[in-house]
Parts: structure tokens; sequence; C-alpha cells
């Protein structure tokens, strides 16, 4: 097979990059090309992405493509994170830069909502459990903040159909990052009419909906003078990140779960229906969309606290690498505070290890103290937080999971993985890092007949990478470590 090259661009909460995927004999190699942050900007009590600026690196990472590989690509994907989004008026312009999801606009707004529908009405026609960040609430808060936009609005796009609308002037959203936006039936497969009614909310604006793997379109002549980038079409690959890093989850059979590891960690398992049980709503679970699957997932605050422990620490002086962060923890007892990681309080704080802090007073246990403890404490309790959700999975889906997939960032981290190992009670099998840019490619692999199913993609990024695995040790001591987290304030 000749070798095929596509051009994957990866959006995160804190930076973003280009990728280059090169597919041969059936293996996946992928070369990072241009790399920038990604930072939310404060104006006017106000916190925006930088919508233009990502842009303006998503050209600079084609003209990188073209000066090291030539004018022609097979494939150009973008994933970024979910639930923001971009309104433009009816001359196509953008009316205002996206909000970021951590803005304080959508306070209170869960409340208004629920005078219209119920938490359990919400779920079984939206698939989620109620999140304050989910696009319902930010619309919600454009209508009840009597905002001008929302009526200004000619049209809504999320922010990676944002970035494709800017290169190719086509309009669409794909569904499996339409589905985290609470304002989409998932068993239709359409934006959710009764939704839209409840809350008086502009259903016109809403663009046509389409699967992981459609074309979207060619580039715009500007952008090819640009680049320089002449050749290759735009495809809507699972635009949500988690979408496309549970398409490359490097699993055989059907006894596994997953964590994609990052900034948030999506713990879930693939099913072949949306579900809306009891059992589920009471779980915080949350239905979403890879290739060819549901499936039912948690989404947990996931290194976030360790994210924002680092960034206070730098503030500081204290400038720590992560694997430093992660040998400290490795060396500081065993027997300190545990968290409850998704906590209210450590959703946005101005300090986070401040925030643990005065967590562990208010749950009667001694804080931790010094960055090796916190370290230490954010990733037991991480672990602690899986092993919980992994236990309610199995029983909702009425399964046994052999092994536990991580996949992104977190895989790198070897004690975490070896925590969720022990908390968990069965083995995790950590890898690929690079887990959402091999399902972005792989997906645009698919869309043009180079892989031919969801399995092949899988086994590609088998063939491609290789894994660590960690077994469980220590169950006695982590089965008593595991009572004290129940017992945590939630």
């Amino acid at each position: 097979m000749a070798a095929r090259r596509y051009l994957a661009f990866d959006l995160g909460a804190e930076s973003g990059r280009a990728v280059v995927g090169t597919l041969q004999d059936g293996r996946l190699s992928l070369e990072e090309i241009h790399r920038f942050l990604n930072e939310p900007v404060e104006v006017c009590g106000t916190m925006h992405w930088d919508i233009l600026s990502l842009y303006n690196n998503i050209l600079r990472g084609m003209r990188e493509y073209v000066k090291r590989y030539g004018d022609s690509v097979d494939g150009i994907g973008i994933d970024t994170w979910a639930v923001d989004f971009a309104l433009f008026g009816s001359d196509g312009k953008l009316l205002q830069n996206p909000v970021c999801y951590r803005d304080k606009r959508t306070e209170g707004m869960v409340d208004k909502a629920l005078e219209k529908m119920t938490s359990m009405e919400l779920y079984e026609e939206t698939g989620l459990a109620i999140l304050s960040i989910h696009t319902l609430f930010q619309l919600l808060s454009l209508r009840r903040g009597d905002s001008p936009f929302l009526d200004m609005a000619d049209s809504f796009l999320m922010i990676p159909s944002t970035l494709g609308y800017f290169l190719t002037g086509q309009r669409q959203v794909e569904r499996s990052n339409a589905i985290s936006t609470q304002v989409y039936n998932p068993r239709s497969g359409q934006w959710s009419e009764k939704v839209f009614a409840a809350y008086d909310l502009p259903r016109s604006i809403m663009p046509r909906l389409v699967d992981p793997g459609t074309r979207l379109g060619p580039l715009l002549d500007s952008v090819k003078d640009s680049t320089g980038l002449r050749h290759g079409d735009v495809i809507s690959v699972c635009n949500h990140d988690t979408g496309s890093a549970v398409a490359a989850v490097p699993a055989e059979g059907g006894s596994w779960a997953f964590i994609s590891s990052g900034t948030w960690s999506i713990l879930g398992a693939l099913s072949p229906q949306v579900i809306t049980t009891q059992e589920s709503f009471a779980a915080r679970m949350v239905n979403e969309l890879t290739v060819g699957s549901f499936f039912l997932a948690r989404n947990i605050m996931g290194l976030w606290l360790l994210q924002q422990s680092r960034a206070s620490w730098a503030r500081a002086g204290q400038d720590y690498s992560y694997g430093q962060l992660a040998e400290m923890a490795a060396g500081a007892p065993a027997d300190g505070p545990v968290i409850f990681p998704d906590h209210l309080s450590f959703l946005s704080p101005a300090d986070m290890p401040t925030a643990i802090a005065d967590y562990c007073r208010a749950t009667g246990q001694r804080p931790p103290e010094g960055p090796a403890a916190i370290s230490r404490c954010i990733l037991e309790s991480l672990a602690l937080i899986y092993r919980e959700d992994l236990e309610k999975l199995a029983q909702i889906q009425g399964r046994r999971f052999d092994a536990v997939h991580v996949v992104g960032g977190g895989s790198q981290n070897a004690l975490l993985c070896q925590f969720t190992a022990d908390a968990a009670g069965i083995p995790v099998i950590a890898g690929p890092v690079e887990a959402t840019v091999a399902g972005n490619i792989l997906v645009q692999a698919l869309a043009t007949g180079d892989v031919a199913s969801a399995e092949e993609i899988r086994k590609v990024v088998r063939d491609s990478n290789e894994m660590v695995r960690y077994e469980p040790q220590d169950k006695a001591a982590w089965d008593a470590r595991f009572e004290t987290y129940r017992g945590l304030q939630r």
C-alpha cells in the first residue's frame, strides 16, 4: 500500500497542535509539526476563547505541512473539546468570540432550566446528566440575560465546526459533538424539538447534522492561496476529542472499559444503544458517540486538579514537570487525605491547592502539605473515583470488565495507572498517548476508504503502538482507602 498522508488538528483546553499521520501497510506513524497555546482570555468580565488565534494557528500548521510535504494531503480533520459554540449573523460573520465553558454566565441556569423540564425528562430526551457547562445552559443564559446575540444570530456552530466553516465555507455539526450539547436527541439523531420549544430557543439557527467521516468539502480558494495547500478535503471526524480518542482505543473483544485521561477523565464503555435508566441517571452517566457506536460514560474532573495545582506552584516559583510531581507523589505517605474530585469547589477555583485544603478541613481530614502530598492526594482520589464509576458502569450494563484501557496524556502517568489498577482490582492497559490524534486521522482514513471499519481502526492502533500493562496490587489497602473515599462529602 502506498503511503497515505493526513493532517489532524487537535485542540484541547490548554494547547493545540497540528499532526501529520502517515498510514502505510496497516501502521500509522505520527509527526507533530506545529504546537500552540490555547488560553481563555477574560474581557470585561467574560471568559472567551480566542477563536481567531486558533484559526490562524491552523493556517500556520497547513503552511508547515506544505513546507515539508507539498501542496496535497489526503484529508484534514479537526477535533476539539465539546459544549462551546459560536454564533454568526446573516452575513456569515462571527457575532462574538466564543465564550469558555468555565465562564460564570451559567451560574443559576440549571435551576432555571428545571422550571421547565425535570432532570429526568432532560436525561431521557438528551441522554445527558445535567452539567452546568452544557450548551443548553449557555444558550439559556443568553435568553435569560437578554443578550442581543441570540436574536441576532442566523446560525450556530460548535468550535470544530466553526474552524471548518472558516476553512471551507460549509456549515454543519458532527453528531459526536452535537450529543454533548443537551439540545440533541441521540435516539432520533436530530436536534431536540422538545428542548428548543421548552426553553424558547431558536431552532432555526441550528445547522444540519452529519456522521463522523463525512466530507465537509475542499478548502476555500482564499485558504489555498494563504497556505499553499491546494489539494485535500476537510473531513468531519469525531469532532469531539473524546469521540476521536474512543475510536482509537486499541481493545479487542467486548469486555473492556476505557478512560480517556487528560484535563477531564472520560470513563466509559461501548453501548449498542442509548441508556437512560434510573440507575444510569443516578450515576450521572452520559451517552456519547464515536464511530459506529454509542458509549456510556462519566465525565470526571481528571488531571485538571493536578494541572491547576502545578500552575499555582509555578506562580510561587516552584516549577515542576508532571514527571517530577508523579515521582514526588510516589514517595509521599500512603495514608494521607482523599478528596471527591468532582466537587464543585474544584471546577474553577482561584487556587487549587487552597481549594483542596479547604475541602479536606470541611471533611474532617488534615490537609496535605506541599506538592508531593497534594499530588498523591489527587492521584489516589482519581483512582478511587475511577473504581467507583467502573463498578456502577458494570452494574448498569450488566457486564464484567476484564481490563481498563487508559488512553491520552494520562496514560503516561505510571503512578496513576498503577493506582487505578490497584483501586479497581483489574488490569490497566496504558496507551497510546496520542489516541485522540490517531482517532482523528483514522476516521479520515475511513472516509477515504483506506480503512474499512471501526474494528480495523482499533487494529491499526494496536499494530502501531506499544502498550504498558499494570496488574492490580495491595487489594486490602485499597479496599480500606475506598471505604474512606465513599464517606466523603459529594
